[in-house]
């Protein structure tokens, strides 16, 4: 029992509590006929963003997402239940993480390197940005299938931090303090308590649609189908959630997913940025019937990349911590399949951990 209530707390953190569902008839509907979103009904994000249909009273809420009543008894059912990939779990690889740091940063140009689950590291000049870093296990009781082979001090000192998300496989208290006190944070409104617990007070809060410039770079944070918690006393989406675009200003632009589900403005992103690559988060995508309101599978991902019309496809979030049912090496396998039948195979930036891709 106390198991079960420990991966419950940590599966309510790592962002896979779903909603009560919403059953229409569309083709990304599972068990049913049911949604992983409410449709945007001609509106559209930005129009959403600006109006602050996300702000409600004392906390956030997710204008894309459907309810969440009934969560905790849903995730009780998941954990009892049989897993229809047991029987792989056994051959989960555990890979030593590795990377090539002094290139890296040596690099004047425009990379992305995969450190671990979605953990992202890019260069843009001399100018450093990593993502949501997770350096280590985040419960005790979570398998690491992709530890670090090198202190992570050796990374490159950011220049900026992005984070996506309060869960615990995305806000890391023990990672975010590895970093000097002055590391310029940029963040979603809310979560000034843990960066206050780890001395970090430069920081620029994002909402839907704000932006951050550096130099030759510009970021802008965009909405997700998701939420986030960190206490379950205090309850969900005290802080936001969401993804960033990055214009290198000249040079590639990259689209970071954060974690989302499937909804229906990826074609409304894909009209407003003229995407070189978009970085999804796969992973935690089974069983549907729990998971597809916080995360999508790699058929939707298909479908949102179609939908984006962006020119390359990469995936994190996948082959570190086991959060779903499937095994942690299954997402790329899975997605090169789908993407096969989509005659997309050369679209994939196919990286593991610790890879990097050079776009400029």
């Amino acid at each position: 029992m106390k198991k079960l209530i420990l991966n419950a707390q940590a599966a309510m953190m790592a962002g896979m509590v779903p909603a009560s569902l919403w059953a229409a008839r569309n083709p990304y509907t599972y068990d049913g006929g049911r949604l992983p979103y409410k449709p945007l009904d001609g509106r559209s994000l930005r129009e959403i963003a600006l109006g602050k249909e996300h702000h409600g009273s004392g906390r956030f809420v997710n204008p894309m997402g459907i309810e969440r009543k009934g969560r905790f008894w849903q995730l009780l059912s998941w954990k009892l239940s049989s897993n229809r990939y047991a029987e792989a779990l056994d051959r989960q690889p555990e890979i030593s993480v590795t990377a090539d740091l002094e290139k890296i940063a040596a690099h004047q140009g425009v990379t992305v390197t995969f450190l671990k689950h979605a953990s992202v590291l890019i260069q843009i000049g001399d100018r450093t940005l990593l993502v949501d870093p997770v350096f280590d296990e985040i419960f005790w009781f979570i398998k690491d299938f992709s530890p670090l082979a090198f202190d992570p001090k050796q990374i490159p000192g950011p220049d900026h931090v992005l984070i996506t998300h309060g869960h615990y496989d995305h806000l890391d208290e023990a990672s975010l303090a590895t970093f000097a006190a002055d590391t310029h944070i940029v963040s979603p409104l809310g979560h000034d308590r843990v960066f206050a617990g780890v001395g970090l007070k430069n920081r620029t809060r994002l909402d839907w649609y704000e932006t951050y410039a550096d130099g030759d770079f510009t970021l802008t944070f965009l909405p997700a189908n998701h939420w986030t918690m960190r206490n379950p006393l205090r309850g969900p989406n005290r802080s936001l959630w969401g993804g960033y675009m990055i214009e290198t200003g000249g040079g590639p632009t990259i689209y970071l997913t954060g974690d989302t589900a499937y909804f229906d403005g990826f074609a409304e992103l894909g009209r407003d940025y003229d995407i070189d690559l978009a970085v999804f988060n796969l992973g935690a995508y089974a069983p549907r019937w729990f998971m597809a309101p916080s995360h999508m599978n790699p058929a939707e991902t298909v479908n949102a990349f179609k939908e984006l019309n962006a020119k390359k496809l990469m995936i994190v979030h996948w082959g570190t911590f086991r959060l779903g049912d499937e095994p942690v090496h299954f997402p790329p396998e899975d997605l090169k399949r789908e993407l096969e039948k989509e005659g997309l195979s050369d679209r994939l930036v196919d990286l593991t951990h610790g890879e990097t891709v050079h776009l400029a």
